[in-house]
């Protein structure tokens, strides 16, 4: 039987990351909160941007308010979190939104795959293009895009959200090949279910538009729960360190086991 109780957070050495500065966008709940955290707990220094400030975010952090799905935002957030650190080592390209329409692919209206390419995708690669030119200059940093398994298994319902992180699957690959010979490493982690209150409200919406039940959505994990942000974090946590100096390019799965597929 397969222990339900998520474990976590772990011990963290408070010097792994000590001297390096991130940010997180999308820090302000779910997954970029517990990045966050995890971030502060090796001994970085963080900012984190959302687009609406929280009561709870980290005193030891700094909060950069803003919206990275535009161009002026996204150049503006990455401008917020240069100043207040004076330079960014750690990008963890967390933002990101997906809206559910259980009618299907034929549903999903013109704005909304306009949207999800601004959230998910295009806000990754502009905040990208404003702080890659110095880790390049510095000959080193490390760029998190964080991607969903929905880009990789079919799933009318999303299929715009899926098709703007494949969109961002690719853009990864491509920057990591580029960027290596300058000592930066840029990797994708792609989550399945996890919970959050985007995506807790997500699934809601869904099963309500398919007449199931909830917990229909998640019952396929073989570790027996859905993921909580703390293991998403640690594995952010991991990629950023030097324990993986030697990987660059790639796409985690994380997702319980529950994709069916060899990735």
């Amino acid at each position: 039987m397969v222990n339900n109780i998520a474990r976590g957070p772990f011990p963290v050495s408070s010097q792994e990351l000590a001297g390096k500065r991130a940010l997180v966008t999308g820090g302000s709940r779910g997954i970029g909160a517990a990045i966050v955290r995890r971030l502060l707990d090796a001994g970085a220094q963080v900012v984190g941007s959302a687009r609406t400030p929280v009561d709870d975010f980290p005193a030891d952090a700094t909060f950069v308010r803003g919206d990275v799905s535009t161009l002026d935002g996204a150049r503006a957030v990455a401008k917020g979190a240069v100043d207040a650190l004076g330079g960014i080592d750690i990008l963890i390209n967390n933002a990101g939104a997906a809206a559910g329409y259980p009618g299907g692919v034929l549903a999903i209206e013109d704005d909304a795959w306009l949207d999800a390419l601004n959230a998910n995708y295009l806000s990754a690669v502009r905040l990208t293009a404003a702080l890659l030119p110095a880790m390049i200059a510095q000959k080193s940093g490390v760029i998190v895009n964080v991607s969903t398994v929905a880009a990789f298994i079919p799933t009318p319902p999303l299929a715009h959200y899926g098709a703007a992180k494949a969109a961002l699957n690719a853009y990864t690959k491509s920057v990591a090949s580029e960027v290596a010979p300058h000592g930066v490493r840029v990797v994708a982690i792609s989550p399945g279910n996890v919970t959050s209150p985007g995506a807790d409200k997500l699934r809601q919406d869904l099963a309500k538009g398919l007449s199931l039940d909830p917990a229909a959505l998640t019952a396929g994990v073989p570790l027996g729960r859905v993921g909580v942000p703390s293991d998403i974090a640690e594995m952010v946590g991991f990629l950023v360190s030097e324990r993986a100096a030697w990987i660059t390019g790639s796409n985690f799965l994380i997702d319980g086991g529950e994709a069916p597929f060899v990735f």
